[in-house]
């Protein structure tokens, strides 16, 4: 069946996080999901200028688009904790006894990363969304509660791609007549 103009996404099936190793050239690394994706939510936004005088609005100017996202997935995953929020992420020990640790340095800040969900179209295909530069822009909560499950979130701004080959591509919207899986 042909695509049409109207699609009809439903659910989330897997967003996926990608760091961004180099902000300059926007070299990619190793893509990783979101365990228990639950949200992916973005919003484009622009700030607007004014110049009023004579008593009058003469003009609005906008500053550029950006887009404001937020991110909920069940438990915790720490190569992704680490591309949203930045760190260093060390495995010592051998099985049984392995251990991972993120550590968070002051001198450390947020690094850049892309963001990619995925729904399916009742009508079949699916639907992707591609932030291309993200970056966590709120503050960092983590809470371990009584008879609840750890969640991940985040919230920040998405800027427009500095890469060649998407030079100034803010995001992207995809509608595929066949699923196409992320990772």
């Amino acid at each position: 069946m042909a695509q049409t103009g109207a699609a009809y996404p439903f659910g989330l099936r897997e967003v996926v996080l990608t760091p961004i190793l180099d902000s300059v050239l926007e070299t990619l690394g190793t893509p990783k999901k979101l365990s228990a994706s639950r949200t992916f939510t973005f919003t484009e936004a622009e700030e607007y200028v004014e110049l009023r005088g004579d008593d009058r609005l003469i003009i609005s100017r906008g500053m550029g688009p950006e887009v404001d996202w937020e991110l909920e997935g069940g438990g915790i995953d720490l190569d992704v904790y680490n591309i949203m929020f930045g760190g260093t992420l060390s495995n010592t020990g051998v099985t049984p006894n392995q251990v991972r640790t993120v550590r968070k340095l002051v001198t450390q800040s947020r690094p850049y990363f892309k963001v990619e969900g995925r729904a399916i179209n009742d009508g079949g295909g699916d639907q992707h969304a591609v932030v291309f530069r993200c970056r966590a822009t709120s503050d960092v909560e983590s809470t371990f509660a009584d008879g609840q499950f750890y969640m991940t979130q985040a919230e920040g701004k998405g800027f427009g791609s500095l890469a060649v080959a998407s030079l100034d591509a803010l995001y992207d919207f995809i509608q595929n007549e066949t699923p196409d899986t992320i990772i």
